[in-house]
């Protein structure tokens, strides 16, 4: 099965791109040796001037040539007034010029030999603009130059210090990459990323995708030695894009995880979606069948898309089902246990000898069963020889560590001694997330954890959610390789 959504007005533009592959161009969208700003604006509070001060305060060290035909210097920068008169080779152009400049900017740029044009304008078919977008592909095609948009705030890639965007600027770097199709929320979670410590590898807004879209951005990211996993907030495909979606998908995931959160799951919902970037949202059990197919983890809220991708980001890929919870308190225990059950994660049934090695942890009145409870008056020593004995038994492939916070154990130094256990036993290859119930302190607990590589969370439902899509996604890439 796949996706093929139709609307006839808009095919046209469309249609020919079903089999292309990913362009070499799209590197230029990620690691360009120059930067045109055009519509660049003097002016704080304009979106020409804070793309332009955030590629300048972000550290990217390639040339940046503003173009604003009213000015003669932006920034300390010398500006043209037109891509044209600049004297070097310009990779990547970013458009902010109002929509009727568009297409003559479009024309310069190409004639410039502009290999990626990142429109920022919106105006586009979003709104019914459908000639004027139709003829913007038309130019980008005769010049060999790609579009990145229209109706998008920008383009980020941390390894190269690389932020183009109307977002927030000190972005943290990391091995996470997201691609947006919507520009309020994307601006919203990059802020939210910077707040939740998320790193971040790269952020690619989306828009109309009138030419460049998640599977060209993907292709690219699939072969990023700085990306671990690709999270996507997708609100429809472009008629003629489903079985090219599928395809080249099934290709992706078998070299990076991607997890998608797709909008208008409701019917009111795929209407919003439709009338916000012009895209058909289509029937959900389609997507639902066609993200299957190819390989992709369906999140149904952002928080569970970036619980999922923190997981990714820092814990190998499971190499087996079996499973141990070790907790401090039989109530979170109970609810992981549940968690696990309905999520299809598979809790090892322990061996005597394995119960024995658990119950020398604990004291007597522990359970050595699983979950591994060590009481309410364990301390971090109690933690530290169960971790040991799980991550040393053949009988456990993954491992989730639960902690309520009781008085006799303070929650950040059972979380530095997490650390160093799981650092030991960085080559068993053994994922390993953790649960942490309680107040601020257990708060910053988690914290620790999660800069120094243990995804935390603060309740054991969300720990469990993140290790089963790690081994969904095992059990779909060892089903292809057989």
């Amino acid at each position: 099965m796949y996706i093929e959504v139709y609307v006839e007005v808009r095919a046209h533009i469309y249609m020919s791109r079903v089999m292309l592959m990913a362009d070499p161009n799209i590197e230029a969208l990620f690691r360009p040796r120059s930067i045109a700003v055009i519509g660049a604006s003097r002016h704080p509070g304009k979106i020409g001037y804070t793309i332009l001060k955030n590629i300048l305060e972000c550290g990217y060290k390639g040339k940046v040539y503003p173009v604003n035909p009213k000015a003669d210097q932006i920034m300390g920068l010398k500006a043209y007034k037109s891509v044209l008169e600049i004297p070097d080779e310009v990779d990547m152009a970013i458009v902010v010029v109002p929509e009727p400049l568009v297409l003559k900017v479009a024309e310069e740029a190409g004639k410039k030999g502009v290999k990626v044009l990142v429109v920022i304008t919106s105006g586009f078919s979003e709104v019914g603009n459908v000639e004027a977008e139709k003829k913007l592909v038309e130019i980008a095609r005769k010049y060999g130059m790609r579009v990145l948009g229209p109706n998008i705030f920008g383009v980020a890639y941390t390894p190269a210090n690389l932020n183009a965007t109307f977002g927030p600027k000190d972005l943290r770097a990391g091995p996470i990459a997201f691609i947006t199709q919507s520009g309020a929320l994307g601006i919203a979670l990059m802020g939210w990323t910077i707040m939740e410590e998320i790193g971040i590898s790269a952020i690619v807004s989306m828009g109309n995708m009138c030419d460049i879209d998640p599977v060209d951005v993907s292709h690219y990211l699939a072969d990023d030695p700085n990306t671990r996993v690709i999270t996507i907030y997708l609100e429809g495909l472009k008629p003629g894009q489903g079985r090219r979606f599928i395809t080249e998908m099934k290709k992706i995931t078998m070299k990076k995880p991607v997890i998608v959160i797709k909008a208008g799951r409701s019917k009111r919902g795929a209407q919003a979606a439709a009338s916000h970037t012009g895209s058909l949202a289509g029937s959900d059990q389609i997507y639902s069948a066609a993200f299957k197919q190819a390989g992709i983890l369906r999140a149904l809220t952002v928080e569970e898309m970036f619980d999922w991708a923190r997981a990714f980001a820092e814990q190998p890929i499971p190499r087996g089902e079996k499973t141990i919870i070790i907790t401090n308190g039989g109530g979170v225990g109970v609810l992981a246990t549940d968690a696990a059950e309905e999520h299809g994660v598979e809790l090892v049934v322990p061996s005597g000898k394995l119960k024995e090695e658990f119950r020398k942890t604990m004291p007597w009145f522990g359970s050595p069963k699983n979950p591994v409870d060590l009481t309410g008056q364990a301390v971090v020593d109690n933690y530290v020889k169960a971790l040991e004995v799980a991550y040393e038994s053949p009988e456990i492939d993954n491992i989730v560590v639960l902690y309520c916070r009781t008085a006799i154990l303070d929650p950040r130094d059972l979380a530095k001694a997490i650390i160093e256990v799981a650092k030991k036993h960085k080559d068993k290859q053994k994922p390993i997330v953790a649960g942490f119930v309680g107040g601020y302190d257990t708060y910053e607990a988690m914290k620790i954890l999660n800069r120094n590589g243990i995804p935390a969370y603060p309740s054991p439902e969300r720990a469990v959610a993140s290790l089963a899509a790690m081994i969904k996604y095992m059990r779909y890439r060892k089903k292809k390789e057989k």
